[in-house]
């Protein structure tokens, strides 16, 4: 594909989006051809020269309100990386743009309901235009849908199957969610108050899977004591959207892990009866829907740079093999590590994956850009996969 630019990032402006676009700068300078997007040329400017990007980059204007500008936008480019959200309000347009373009395009969607519906409206339409579409590109999903593929395909190298079960278990993390993660939850509340048949969507694993229906699946909205990991376990706030993604990359990996696939995530807490408190705790924690960080808003340079996470996914076949595997990032989830990522994947895409092999639709990570964008985000973006035991 000939265009102009390898990556356009729209809503560079955003707290993220500004992030995203100075990781691009620090990272490639113009090693690739990447611009800035957003609504106004003086708040690209003004963030541009803020965040000290250099003055060659190209700075385009354009809104989701202006479907036009948004097709003039997506035609330039290869890869479109967004980081407006929340993506129900204002994804469905530029989606569109990219997928009458053919334009690949890459988001930080954690909407389950919303990509039902982009799944519904536009796979066959982005088929056709060969458009590669990517939702939950940030610390939702790609540690998680990533990790279990890593896991995956080491299993099917050393037994000649894969893990029937797998458990995603966040061991440690220092980091804040972010504002927008934040009003993405309010606003798939507002739509499933509105719309009974949400809430069913909400609950099942395999909503993003149409036609298919799996095993019965672990809940994890209770803390559990794991006595064979030595910790109790507390639910975890990112697990409905990331199982959910992890179901579809299956699916759409030809049931790679098999169609009797198990997955559940959970935080762990430590052990004894402190582990349980603290898992007591976590289950009755209720603060992020009381007083949500609000959109726009992040943490510190500090705060970011000094995060981190480190997640553990155990898996086990039905004939008694057990590997960990483990995937750890080196800055705070919601925005530092995620910044990274999204850039990373936009430019896996627009670079790495042929369209010979992987063509037009509606992708999850895993079975998009799979070990490419694992070995570009080991490379460059921080992240470590790694198999701990055998």
């Amino acid at each position: 594909m000939d265009r102009e630019f390898d990556v356009i990032v729209y809503g560079a402006t955003g707290f993220t989006g500004r992030l995203v676009a100075e990781y691009l700068q620090n990272t490639y300078g113009q090693e690739v051809s990447w611009a800035m997007a957003g609504r106004s040329v003086s708040k690209l400017e003004s963030v541009r020269d803020e965040m000290r990007i250099s003055k060659e980059i190209t700075l385009i204007v354009a809104d989701s309100s202006d479907p036009k500008s948004l097709e003039a936008m997506a035609s330039r480019t290869k890869s479109l990386c967004t980081t407006v959200g929340p993506y129900q309000l204002y994804g469905d347009s530029l989606l569109e743009a990219c997928v009458k373009e053919g334009t690949d395009y890459v988001d930080l969607s954690g909407e389950p309901p919303w990509m039902v519906d982009t799944i519904d409206k536009y796979n066959d339409l982005s088929r056709a235009s060969g458009a590669r579409i990517v939702h939950s590109c940030g610390f939702d999903s790609i540690p998680f849908d990533l990790g279990v593929y890593f896991l995956q395909q080491h299993a099917i190298s050393i037994h000649g199957g894969p893990c029937t079960k797998v458990r995603g278990r966040v061991r440690k993390m220092k980091g804040t969610f972010s504002g927008g993660t934040a009003a993405s939850f309010g606003e798939t509340m507002k739509r499933a108050m509105r719309e009974p048949e949400v809430l069913g969507w909400l609950k099942d694993p395999f909503s993003l899977v149409p036609g298919f229906t799996g095993p019965s699946q672990p809940k994890g909205n209770k803390p559990i004591e794991e006595e064979d990991l030595g910790s109790w376990a507390a639910p975890f706030i990112m697990a409905s959207i990331n199982t959910k993604n992890i179901h579809r990359s299956n699916a759409l990996l030809g049931h790679l892990y098999g169609t009797d696939f198990i997955y559940d995530e959970m935080m762990l807490t430590g052990p004894g009866a402190e582990g349980k408190a603290i898992a007591n705790h976590v289950a009755g924690d209720n603060s992020m829907a009381k007083n949500p960080p609000k959109p726009g808003e992040g943490p510190s340079k500090e705060e970011r740079d000094t995060g981190y996470y480190d997640i553990m996914f155990v898996g086990d076949s039905n004939d008694g093999n057990r590997l960990i595997a483990s995937v750890k990032g080196d800055r705070d989830p919601g925005y530092g590590s995620t910044s990274k990522m999204i850039a990373e994947a936009a430019l896996c895409l627009a670079m790495d994956v042929s369209r010979d092999k992987v063509p037009g639709g509606v992708y999850t990570p895993a079975p998009a850009m799979g070990k490419e964008l694992i070995d570009r985000l080991s490379s460059k973006a921080g992240l470590t996969f790694a198999i701990e035991s055998k």
